[in-house]
């Protein structure tokens, strides 16, 4: 894939999305970074800024659709996007009282409703250049039902699917899709995690782990392989006998 000059990232103000954006600041880039923290987001454009990227900020929640479609269909027209990564997300769990109706819809509201409130503007834009690619990040959390974060995980798993399927259907049009399936990565989400997370990664490791995988055009960029292994070897029980296993697993707040 081409090295893209002009990019657009959701939940860019810590963890992965602050990361890919200092891994992409470079003289002759420009950034586009959505947040709804200013002060984080101030932080992560001045690293850029320093790194000679072009950047802009813009507070907005990816659950409004027609403030998504607004900003990007602006930005395109001032600079006509390369590369969309749809980074913003919430974690959740059951925690002790188990997980709440609320909850479930507040979860897929951001994970699912908000990637497609970020990516079809910037596809509708793409489309008639015959070229850009777009990244969804999901989770290995996507790849087995997990009873502790029922919600989280299958949000999850579900933009994974559409992140593969799009990439069939698009290709037509000359737009790359794929899914980013991390494991625990350095962020805010995982800094409220109270139980032990194997083969824990530092976010600049990941963006650059990620950023290898959209270069080649990888369908899905699943890390660490280790634990993504072991994740899918648990996909293979029979459904009864996994999901006993994962009930015993620590559940998140």
């Amino acid at each position: 894939m081409k090295h893209p000059k002009s990019i657009l990232i959701t939940g860019a103000s810590s963890g992965i999305g602050a990361a890919l954006a200092a891994e992409y600041a470079a003289p002759g880039v420009h950034l586009s970074l959505t947040g709804r923290n200013l002060a984080r987001l101030e932080d992560v454009e001045r690293l850029c800024t320093d790194k000679g990227a072009e950047s802009e900020v813009h507070i907005l929640d990816v659950t409004d659709q027609g403030a998504m479609a607004t900003l990007i269909r602006d930005i395109d027209q001032r600079q006509p996007l390369d590369l969309v990564i749809a980074n913003a997300g919430v974690s959740g769990g059951s925690g002790g009282n188990g997980e709440t109706e609320a909850q479930a819809r507040s979860i897929f509201d951001v994970n699912f409703g908000g990637v497609i409130n970020t990516i079809w503007p910037a596809i509708d834009a793409m489309k008639p250049r015959k070229c850009g690619q777009v990244a969804i990040v999901s989770s290995i959390a996507g790849m087995t039902p997990l009873p502790g974060a029922p919600a989280y995980s299958a949000s999850k798993a579900a933009v994974k699917a559409y992140a593969e399927a799009l990439n069939g259907a698009l290709r037509q049009d000359g737009i790359v899709v794929s899914a980013i399936c991390p494991g625990f990565v350095e962020s805010r989400i995982t800094a409220q995690n109270n139980f032990p997370m194997p083969l824990f990664m530092d976010a600049p490791k990941a963006a650059k782990r990620i950023r290898k995988g959209l270069e080649k055009g990888q369908i899905s960029i699943i890390f660490p392989r280790r634990l993504a292994a072991i994740t899918w070897l648990i996909g293979l029980l029979p459904p009864r006998l996994r999901v006993w296993l994962l009930s015993h697993a620590p559940k998140k707040g």
